[in-house]
Formats: structure tokens, sequence, C-alpha cells
């Protein structure tokens, strides 16, 4: 059994990172540069490599985006953060790594993620299965460097086995654990996921500080609304449609499960999947030089 770490008394909210938003509207994802405001350090957290699925295109002009904005502003790119394994969008990492250096972290559950969908897309003795293709796998608990900032990592599961939130000064990068207070949470129906899992996860967030700013992985304008991505602890406990103060936990779950039975998997549920188990990197190519993505029949 896992032991969680505390969060400890070390957070400081007087750390405030500067932190660049960039969204790449196809897939409704918000990658976030984060600088240490005392340095030129910083962070890329859930990079978007493009796709057009129907042509079998990959093109890089969100990974493009990030990386002109860091060398516009002369930041020195120490990490690539992915907060899981997503689902609805590719990472672009690798591309961005190659041309700007960093390390490539995620969660130390990734060997979860990768055997469960390593039988699924068939991938052979040839996978490995441990996480090796990232630079670092996070446990609970775990602290890194972004400069002179220290990022303390909690491990946040529900949606997917390997979820990570991020917390840095008084800032917290939750990826998919929560969206903005009029969207709820994410859903918790994935091999691995569990809603029960996902609303503990959710309580830990919001025992953070309440002035804590949480940045969403996602955001889809509810009700037409403009698209955000920065909320707080605060607000979160107050009007979050799901998990605001006074729901409680049999409540979400019930409420989650039936939403999660409604919906359809993500469009772009297959080749994400292939693609960041392997940290991003695309399938080895064949003889021909061509590349190919697996499409399991009745595998998902």
């Amino acid at each position: 059994m896992t032991t969680i770490a505390p969060i400890p008394h070390a957070i400081t909210m007087t750390v405030k990172p500067e932190v660049k938003a960039l969204f790449d509207e196809p897939t409704n994802t918000v990658t976030y540069v984060v600088r240490d405001p005392a340095s030129k350090a910083c962070a890329v957290i859930d990079s978007v490599m493009d796709i057009d699925y129907a042509a079998g295109r990959i093109a890089y002009d969100s990974a493009d985006a990030v990386i002109a904005y860091i060398q516009q502003h002369d930041l020195k790119l120490e990490w690539l953060i992915e907060t899981h394994v997503h689902a609805d969008h590719l990472s672009g990492a690798p591309y961005i790594q190659k041309k700007l250096g960093g390390k490539i972290g995620i969660g130390e559950n990734i060997v979860i993620v990768q055997d469960t969908f390593g039988k699924v897309f068939n991938e052979g003795t040839e996978f490995r299965r441990d996480g090796s293709q990232f630079d670092r796998l996070f446990k609970d608990g775990d602290t890194y460097q972004i400069g002179a900032m220290t990022v303390f990592v909690m491990h946040t599961p529900g949606h997917t086995p390997a979820c990570m939130t991020h917390v840095i000064g008084d800032a917290a990068f939750v990826g998919d654990t929560l969206f903005m207070p009029d969207g709820g949470s994410a859903r918790a129906d994935f091999p691995g996921g569990d809603a029960r899992t996902l609303y503990r996860s959710i309580q830990r967030v919001l025992a953070l500080p309440s002035a804590m700013r949480l940045f969403m992985c996602h955001d889809y304008g509810p009700n037409g609304r403009e698209i955000r991505w920065e909320s707080t602890v605060a607000e979160q406990r107050s009007h979050n449609i799901h998990v605001r103060e006074g729901v409680t936990e049999d409540a979400f779950v019930k409420v989650r499960e039936a939403r999660d039975a409604t919906l359809a998997m993500p469009k772009l549920i297959i080749p994400s999947l292939q693609v960041n188990m392997k940290a991003g990197a695309l399938p080895a190519p064949d003889e021909s030089g061509k590349r190919f993505l697996k499409v399991p029949i009745n595998g998902l």
C-alpha cells in the first residue's frame, strides 16, 4: 500500500512563479511555461504535439509556440512535466527536449499504465514497461528544483493511476484532477481510474492553502463562456459543481459514475496512449521508413 505524504509546511506562498499559458484549441489543452522569477529557469507542463488523425500527419505548431516563447525570453528549460498519460492529446515533450534540453518527468505509476496499455496495443516484449523512457519518475512527496523554486509533487490518482499535482510556491498544476468550478472534475472510467479515489485526491488538493492558484490542463468553455484555466482552492471549495464543500464522497461517486457512463471515448485516445506512455515517442519506422499506429479491435 502506498504511503501518502502529508502536505509539507515548507510550501511557501511567498514564492510566486511566473506562469505563461498557451491554449491548444483543437484539443482544449493548456500548456504552461512556468518560470522562476529569481532566474531564467523554467519548466514546461503538458505540452502538445499536433496530429491530423484522419490524414495521419504530425505537426509541431503548438510545440514551436512554446519553444519560441522560451527563446524570446531567453529562458533555460530545466523540466518537461507530464501531469499524467494524456488520452486526448499527444505530448510534444521529446520534440521540445531535442530543441531546448530539459528532463522529462512523470509519476512513477506510469508503469501501471504501460503494463495495461502495452497489452492492449500488443507492444511485445521489446516495449519496456519500467518507465525508463522518462528521465524522472516522481513518487508522492518528492521534490525537485526549477531554478531556486522547490516543487512538491502530490500523487492524485483517480482519473488515471499516474496523475500527479505539482505544487510550485503559490501555484499548483493539477492536470485532469480538477476542471474549472463550472466544469467539475475529470472522468474516472479509464482503465485504472476510480471515482472514489479521485474524490480523495481532490480533497488533498483542496487541503492546500485557500489562496493557492490552481491551473487546469483543460477547459471546454461550459455553456459558451470564454476559455479559462486558472482558479483558486477557495473558489473550488465554494463553487465546484462536483466537489464543493458539503458534497460527500458517496454523492460525488454517484454523480461521477453516472456522468462517465454517458461519455464517448476521447477522439485521440488511440494515438495518444500509444505515444504518451512512451514519453511522447512516435512508433519506430519499419523497413521502408514509415511509422504506424495500431487500432485494437474491441480492445479498449
